[in-house]
């Protein structure tokens, strides 16, 4: 196994729970070095807890990572500035994927130090004495967090880190046998969760603490995933090999059943968490750690040792939290003029710390589909408003720009704040002016008769000009009356779990054979979710206020029975951009139906003309490799190295 140094999987750790209550906040002391019977005191419990909390940073928020849930399915392509990293994601051609390009190796790094500290909490916590079964749970609960990521991207992976299943490691090791991948689940995720159902609070010790409600709902994911397993309806390969049977003989309906109950339950003792009362609820910035909100990456503006990194300035690494950075196209390149006559142009849309804008990357690209089909509906349902940026507005004078007027499309006067590039939602009936090349826009945007906004239709979005993601764009409160601080990472939490997935889970899971409880059949269940993404109280694009309830029309829309694409279809456009997409595709099997083939425009501005692209996803892609770091921390035969390795990666 890779080198379990005691200081290298706790030397990250952050340490002091003196906070109990859940108006309080954990609080975060650096350490360099722990020593295994620092565990065995009360102080010691704590630190390892925190670290768990803290450990979530170096894979959530992380772009790199980010790029691995999303890139490659229907919901996300690579941007015009992919690198390796992104352009292998894609399946495309133009990478191959290997144990070194492939950033799954963010959540290897990661998840293991961790699932040693769980384990020696949980070892070491009895010999305390003091401690409370719940502060174990939490423990419990992190532990199988990690090990369900990690069986999901990998396949089976080793329960054993060099002291036996399971067991605290305090000595560096070289070898490393996996386990199969129903071991992973019926050793390690499940009792791990079942216990933590059992011992946790209804309500979070800490803000963002974990509860008996989030281990409902990774045990509910838990047992759907190892359903869809034990199933395998497209005959897709797993490692190391096993065959689909599980060790106590019970099916994949049996496992169904158990999601769909345990999600209910969570649904109906839900402690403190509820569902928002508009999608633009759940995502404005203003509204972050809202009680839709079961688990999160934390960060914030009040301090760089809490936030985890600068205030002023991005590192382009972990533990930043830079994954907005990466769906936002270079909308700064955006020029309007200073005089009526279309002369002197200038930058008149600046980088600015705002959600709807924030630090350009352009590495990764929503899909034409994504915006075309999976946002058919932009008019009833509130979920496209509430995902993109499709409106980019001027900001000019907070750059030092003097005008207070500047002539855009049509060489029509604009304020700042007005429109100066719109997506639009659909395909204009009347033809839109494209430029050849950039155009006086400079970015290739078009113009329709009588409008002062530059324009782009969804099929005219490319690699380089897209829609942003506004919903995990940047929040600060120090910006003045200036641009903030554009530069830096986002001060915002990374949300992972969501009230609202319980829903979801236990829908697909009755979908799959489930008996439904009276009145919590699958499209019930979805339709609370629709019910409320008809539900308007801003719109977000518009920048004003819109009090409209369009839920009758959301509900009657819903077909009468649902499927497993139509389950995915929703859970795009309740999560799309958030890392669940390749997951809910590999699990579901539907990764190559639904992604094999995509839209996209080119990679130079102007560029209007859609391009149909073909991935190919073969059948061991649905396993990503190990990574080479861990292989080259090994100290096995080659032979025994290259049997380590997911087939088809060696």
């Amino acid at each position: 196994m890779k080198r379990f140094n005691i200081k290298f999987f706790i030397g990250a750790a952050v340490i002091s729970l003196s906070a109990v209550g859940c108006a309080d906040l954990l609080e975060e002391q650096p350490r360099s070095i722990y020593e295994p019977g620092f565990f065995q005191t009360e102080r010691g419990v704590s630190g390892g807890l925190t670290s768990m909390y803290a450990h979530l940073r170096y894979i959530y928020g992380d772009a790199y990572f980010y790029n691995t849930t999303l890139t490659g399915t229907d919901e996300v392509t690579y941007g015009r500035d992919a690198d390796e990293n992104f352009l292998a994601m894609d399946f495309s051609g133009r990478a191959a994927l290997n144990a070194t390009n492939s950033r799954a190796d963010r959540l290897w790094t990661a998840a293991f130090p961790n699932i040693n500290t769980a384990s020696g909490v949980i070892k070491n916590a009895t010999a305390v004495g003091t401690v409370a079964p719940a502060l174990v749970a939490e423990a419990r609960f992190f532990r199988a967090f990690d090990y369900f990521m990690l069986v999901q991207t990998f396949g089976g992976v080793p329960l054993d880190l060099g002291a036996g299943e399971l067991e605290f490691n305090t000595n560096p090791i070289r070898t490393s046998v996996r386990n199969t991948v129903p071991e992973v689940y019926t050793k390690a995720i499940f009792p791990d969760l079942l216990q933590a159902v059992n011992d946790l609070p209804a309500n979070p010790r800490v803000i963002g603490g974990a509860t008996k409600t989030l281990a409902r709902l990774y045990l509910a994911k838990a047992y759907l995933t190892y359903a869809w397993w034990l199933e395998n309806p497209n005959n897709i390969p797993t490692y190391p090999a096993a065959q689909r049977v599980d060790p106590d003989g019970r099916n994949a309906q049996y496992y169904y059943q158990q999601a769909y109950d345990i999600a209910i339950a969570g649904i109906e003792s839900p402690g403190p968490f509820r569902l928002q009362g508009t999608y633009y609820d759940v995502n404005v910035a203003t509204n972050d750690r809202n009680a839709e909100m079961m688990l999160f990456a934390d960060h914030t503006e009040s301090s760089e040792l809490y936030n985890g990194g600068s205030l002023t300035f991005g590192s382009g690494g972990a533990p930043d939290n830079f994954a907005g950075w990466m769906m936002t196209w270079n909308y700064t390149n955006i020029r309007s003029a200073t005089n009526a006559d279309g002369t002197v142009p200038v930058s008149s849309v600046q980088r600015e710390a705002v959600q709807p804008l924030g630090r350009p990357w352009t590495r990764m690209a929503p899909t034409i589909g994504a915006i075309e089909t999976t946002f058919a509906d932009k008019t009833n349902d509130s979920r496209y408003d509430g995902t993109f940026t499709t409106t980019y507005r001027g900001n000019w004078p907070k750059g030092g720009v003097a005008a207070q007027t500047l002539y855009n499309a049509n060489k029509l006067p604009v304020s700042p704040g007005a429109p100066i590039l719109t997506f639009l939602n659909a395909e204009s009936t009347t033809p839109i002016t494209y430029p050849t090349g950039g155009g006086t826009s400079n970015i290739g945007a078009g113009t329709l008769p009588g409008r002062a906004d530059y324009v782009i239709s969804p099929r005219g979005i490319s690699r380089i000009v897209y829609p942003g993601l506004w919903k995990l764009g940047p929040y600060r409160t120090d910006n003045g009356t200036g641009l903030g601080q554009p530069n830096a990472a986002s001060t915002r939490p990374f949300n992972i779990a969501k009230f609202s997935e319980l829903y979801f889970v236990a829908a697909e899971a009755a979908v799959k054979g489930a008996t439904p409880k009276t009145g919590q059949s699958a499209k019930e269940l979805i339709n609370v979710i629709r019910a409320r993404a008809g539900k308007w109280r801003f719109d977000n694009n518009g920048n004003t206020a819109k009090v409209q309830d369009n839920s009758a029309a959301m509900v009657a829309s819903t077909p009468n029975t649902i499927d497993i694409n139509y389950i995915l279809a929703e859970r795009s456009r309740e999560y799309y951009g958030e890392g669940y997409r390749w997951y809910d595709l590999v699990r579901t099997q539907k990764w190559n139906e639904l992604a094999s083939t995509y839209r996209i425009g080119g990679t130079n501005y102007g560029d209007h003309t859609p391009a149909t692209v073909t991935r190919t996803i073969q059948p061991f892609h649905y396993l990503r490799p190990i990574p080479q770091v861990q292989l080259d921390r090994m100290d096995v035969a080659a032979d025994v190295k290259a049997a380590y390795q997911n087939p088809g990666y060696q």
